[in-house]
């Protein structure tokens, strides 16, 4: 089934030249479906590109799914246009009033702050409690996840002293875990981040479980009681080129970066890296649409408390 975006977003064209069954607003008014609304706070720095990685996700589905878009009022936005913000995007102010099936809210590049000193910090709460009784599954990447936890759960991050940067091996902890159904014993996710959460600090929560972690760069994805908040730590919605557009920003404001591990074939940047996580991704997010999702909100979506 496609996913249903707004009809002059960036992200048509790109898809539509993917073979992703894209609809437009126009196309899906005539169909007798309800489609799943799923909610996206774009918190990265080029909203168009996550746009895109995230809708080209959820767009691999047999679900249809209409997206919306909303970005944090007290922040400017210095890597996306105003225009772009201003044709395609809400406010929190905006939707508080609607119910949506699933919330994604991405990472950020501030994890090296602490969370009270990020600028938008008091409006990301209030979007997270607001989540407990409007939404009926919520997805945190990255920094979004360590922000979850912390809001919802006390858990603090943990600055690690350097990056990881790269593409991981990754494995399955919790074995009846629906959100991982399909998953080889061995599965690779990009990371890229600064800090993390301990495991010893999930655990010591009873409502929370770990489904996913990886040997060097610990716990990959925690979800709560049902599914309701779910917390992953990497970033499967990266393109192949994503990490190394960051390595390359690194190495020109002279920051010295290791190379990503697992990723230029030889360790070589000047060849095009592997893409080796593609597959698992896009069953990531097709069993969170399903199992978390579709399975579980009500037909009439004012019933989501």
């Amino acid at each position: 089934m496609p996913i249903k975006i707004p009809n002059d977003l960036p992200a048509v064209q790109t898809l539509t030249d993917e073979n992703i069954f894209v609809m437009t607003e126009k196309r899906a008014i005539t169909q007798d479906i309800r489609p799943l609304k799923i909610l996206l706070l774009n918190l990265m720095p080029k909203k168009i590109e996550t746009e895109t990685q995230l809708a080209r996700l959820l767009g691999n589905s047999p679900l249809q799914v209409e997206m919306e878009f909303i970005h944090t009022k007290s922040h400017v936005s210095k890597n996306t246009s105003a225009e772009h913000l201003f044709t395609f995007y809400k406010t929190f102010e905006d939707v508080q009033e609607n119910h949506y099936d699933g919330l994604i809210i991405t990472g950020a590049p501030v994890e090296q702050m602490p969370f009270e000193e990020v600028e938008y910090w008091e409006e990301l709460c209030a979007i997270m409690e607001w989540s407990k009784t409007h939404v009926t599954s919520t997805f945190h990447i990255c920094w979004g996840a360590q922000a979850g936890l912390y809001y919802h759960y006390g858990i603090q991050k943990h600055p690690l002293g350097f990056k990881y940067s790269g593409i991981y091996p990754h494995k399955v902890d919790y074995k009846r875990s629906i959100l991982f159904r399909g998953f080889d014993d061995t599965f690779m996710v990009p990371q890229s981040r600064y800090t993390t959460v301990k495991a010893e600090d999930v655990a010591a929560v009873p409502e929370l479980k770990i489904l996913a972690s990886s040997e060097e760069t610990g716990i990959y994805a925690v979800a709560s009681p049902g599914g309701r908040q779910i917390f992953i730590t990497g970033h499967s919605e990266y393109d192949g080129d994503t990490l190394k557009n960051e390595y390359l920003r690194d190495v020109a404001a002279g920051l010295n970066p290791d190379l990503p591990v697992n990723y230029f074939p030889g360790d070589d940047p000047e060849k095009e890296p592997m893409v080796t996580w593609r597959a698992h991704a896009n069953l990531l997010y097709s069993n969170w649409l399903n199992y978390f999702v579709y399975q579980t909100t009500p037909y009439d979506i004012k019933e989501i408390k």
